[in-house]
């Protein structure tokens, strides 16, 4: 017959739930990001936490750190590979070095429109090309992330023709800076999270940027206009776990983990999808006045974006990386409809 003392433990261990080692350890994993807790990006994360603890069951858990507490945007890559944190959000488009191809390649995706077919086009790429994998050195990634199509956003001046660009410092992605600046613009690489103050200070007269932010990043407190540009937007990957806490966790978690990577990618289209039409109204509540620029002006925008998509890529070879071969797999993969078929064999 068992003591009281082993049946109350038995009975602790049945009431968490779930599967468990022998030892019945939990496992604790933390979770960092430098958004906020409402971003419609963190919005996508809590959804893929519930997730995760309804299938773990008790057996993991998720410890969420916001706000950039504990993890940096432009910093996260080399942050997650040293333990700073389990989980993270990931952001190699704004990384000061080491993931140039990871960078450039988000200017490869003309003619797609849906976020599903921007990451089903980033997996070609990661399947076709080593290199996507050599950047990714000392991480697992857990999702890929697309992008709601952004617009232009202005402080004092709208934009209603290209022409109206010239002189402007707009804070741009990696892939659009050769392009404004092509079209007369003063184009600045800046985290998003650094943005909103430098709106506000006047040391940006403008941002690109999908109207989600007018609420979720309160651009619509320091523009006034938006100009509607269809422009082009990449899949790159954006949530990760270090590589060395990957390989510590038990089989039956990373299996888990695994499983989620959909869910969390799924969580991120349908939150940024969301929160478009609810930004979009906000900043019309808030005041805010649409341009959209004529079609001649949108066919020259697109023109010029390809020109240098090309360019950026064949400058790639300095850092011994094909990037004509990959911009061409990356082309030729999609269809006119804007879906995607892997061109894996170039």
């Amino acid at each position: 017959m068992r003591s009281w003392p082993a049946l109350l433990f038995l009975l602790a261990v049945a009431a968490c739930g779930g599967s468990r080692s022998p030892s019945g350890e939990i496992i604790e994993l933390i979770y960092a990001s430098p958004y906020s807790p409402n971003h419609p990006f963190s919005q996508a994360d809590r959804d893929w936490m519930d997730w995760v603890a309804e299938q773990a069951a008790g057996r993991v858990r998720i410890r969420p750190i916001w706000a950039g507490a504990l993890i940096s945007a432009d910093q996260s890559m080399i942050e997650l590979r040293h333990g700073v944190a389990d989980i993270g959000l990931i952001a190699p488009i704004y990384a000061k070095g080491g993931a140039h191809l990871l960078r450039t390649q988000t200017g490869f995706y003309s003619g797609i429109t849906t976020q599903e077919s921007q990451i089903a086009l980033y997996r070609c790429l990661e399947r076709s090309r080593k290199e996507v994998a050599a950047e990714l050195a000392g991480l697992k990634v857990l999702a890929v992330q697309g992008g709601n199509l952004p617009v232009i956003l202005t402080r004092d001046r709208p934009v209603r023709r290209l022409e109206d660009l010239s002189g402007l410092r707009i804070r741009a992605p990696t892939e659009l800076l050769p392009v404004m600046r092509a079209l007369g613009a003063e184009p600045v690489s800046l985290p998003m999270g650094e943005v909103y103050s430098a709106l506000a200070k006047g040391i940006l007269d403008g941002v690109i940027a999908p109207t989600d932010t007018f609420r979720s990043l309160h651009f619509a407190e320091v523009t006034h206009y938006y100009a509607s540009l269809q422009i082009p937007r990449g899949a790159y990957p954006a949530r990760a776990i270090g590589l060395e806490r990957w390989h510590s966790l038990p089989k039956d978690v990373q299996g888990l983990l695994e499983d989620s990577i959909p869910v969390w990618e799924a969580a991120l289209i349908r939150r940024t999808t969301q929160a478009v039409d609810s930004g979009a109204e906000y900043g019309i509540e808030r005041g805010m006045k649409e341009t959209v620029l004529p079609p001649e002006d949108q066919a020259a925008f697109l023109e010029t974006y390809s020109r240098y998509a090309e360019e950026i890529a064949a400058g790639l070879g300095r850092f011994g990386i094909d990037g004509l071969a990959i911009y061409r797999t990356a082309r030729a993969s999609i269809a006119p409809d804007g879906t995607v078929n892997c061109r894996e064999d170039r």
